[in-house]
């Protein structure tokens, strides 16, 4: 899925960042859940099974690993085209804790 269309569809989907940390602290998308891709498998139960998901981290590379891992676990699974990095370069808001405007790290 492309950034604009996952920005458009947001409401409709759980963004699933599975960046490490200190990514996430240097900047995300606003509504994203932060479950770093190790942690994903024992954290499934976090997600609503019923949504569907929107997988991203910086490039695509963990999070192409991440939308296997759901995508075999039987979730609806969609992964976000080029990451974060294709989300800032798209002009799409990215955003640190206290809301103020973030980079991708």
């Amino acid at each position: 899925m492309d950034a604009q269309t996952a920005h458009t569809r947001r409401a409709d989907v759980t963004v699933v960042d599975v960046r490490e940390d200190e990514e996430w602290a240097a900047g995300h998308i606003s509504d994203a859940r932060h479950i770093p891709l190790g942690q994903l498998r024992t954290r499934l139960g976090e997600l609503a099974p019923e949504r569907v998901l929107v997988t991203v981290c910086r490039s695509g590379k963990r999070s192409a690993k991440a939308h296997a891992l759901l995508t075999a676990a039987g979730r609806r699974v969609d992964d976000l085209d080029g990451g974060m990095q294709a989300w800032a370069a798209a002009g799409l808001p990215v955003v640190t804790d206290d809301g103020r405007p973030g980079t991708v790290a």
